[in-house]
């Protein structure tokens, strides 16, 4: 066990450092820089501003300040916001994504694994058509029109809840719903499949045959095996979220990363979209890392070895 996460410890220091040279290079591929939109500037003050961002500098040595600058856990200034750092940034906005976030991660599993559970017991039945046909409609419909939808219907229409802004919880509804929809449906289709596999197997026919209750069977043993696939697919989940929220925050006027993430691309602001990136890419490694870790408390037939592998019975 020890040995394995060493290794996966390793492998995501080599992902991380690989998730920063590419995009490093591929924001200095991008022709121009932050001030090629300023008007008006002398070309002395313009070459100034340039060395004071080390922009004149050769590539390879932009390279290594910027990649001692994130070891050092130090993202650089905002070129378009002077009296703003990207660390700044990114504390001010993630904790505000980071609850919107959470709200709809909870959303997504507990309606999820219901609709999963629910279509799968009741395997043909008007049940599981139901259920399959809220699956498609969450998946085929973005969340930018979803989100739209909601402020029209449940804000304008009905007047349940506030069209936009972020404060109280009735303001965080709408949104987390709207990021909530597309996972929410993932979930609920993995739940369904996994479940259906599970339910056929002998120890399930043989725990009803003991007379174990159906809630019991479905909770206490089907289910535990049939959510390995739901904890594979949370890891991607939570930097999805995240970074989904990019376009829902702009929607609804969510004061978190994503208004900041959009202005920064548009005004190529390179050290914010560089640390924004950097930085939600540690959260998805992370979070596939502790996912690895955590199936061995879901399923003790996980072993680790030099790979982790199932033994079947």
């Amino acid at each position: 066990m020890l040995l394995y996460t060493l290794k996966k410890l390793a492998y995501l220091i080599l992902s991380l450092w690989i998730l920063i040279t590419v995009t490093f290079f591929m924001m200095k591929a991008i022709p121009g820089d932050p001030f090629t939109t300023e008007h008006a500037v002398p070309e002395e003050i313009m070459l100034n501003l340039r060395r004071h961002y080390h922009l004149t500098d050769p590539l390879p040595v932009q390279y290594l300040h910027y990649l001692k600058g994130v070891v050092t856990w130090d993202l650089g200034p905002s070129f378009k916001y002077k009296t703003r750092t990207v660390n700044e940034i990114i504390a001010q906005g993630f904790p505000v994504s980071a609850m919107l976030g959470a709200e709809a991660l909870l959303i997504a599993l507990v309606v999820g694994l219901a609709l999963g559970v629910v279509a799968a017991v009741n395997h043909n039945r008007w049940q599981d058509y139901s259920a399959m046909l809220i699956a498609v409609i969450g998946i085929s419909i973005p969340s930018f029109l979803l989100a739209a939808f909601f402020q029209y219907f449940f804000a304008i229409k009905l007047r349940w809840l506030p069209v936009a802004r972020w404060g109280s919880f009735s303001q965080s509804i709408l949104p987390a719903c709207s990021l909530a929809a597309m996972p929410c449906a993932f979930i609920a289709r993995l739940t369904r499949s996994s479940m259906l596999e599970v339910l056929v197997q002998d120890y399930i026919k043989t725990a009803k045959s003991k007379g174990l209750g159906p809630y019991a069977t479905v909770f206490r043993h089907a289910l535990r095996n049939a959510i390995l696939p739901v904890l594979t697919y949370l890891g991607p989940l939570i930097t999805n979220i995240l970074t989904g929220s990019f376009i829902v925050e702009r929607i609804y006027g969510v004061p978190g990363l994503g208004q900041w993430f959009v202005t920064s691309v548009m005004n190529r602001d390179y050290t914010v979209i560089m640390g924004m990136t950097v930085f939600y890419g540690a959260i998805l490694l992370v979070a596939v890392f502790l996912v690895d870790i955590g199936y061995s408390l879901l399923d003790p037939r996980i072993k680790f070895g030099d790979a982790p592998h199932v033994v079947r019975s």
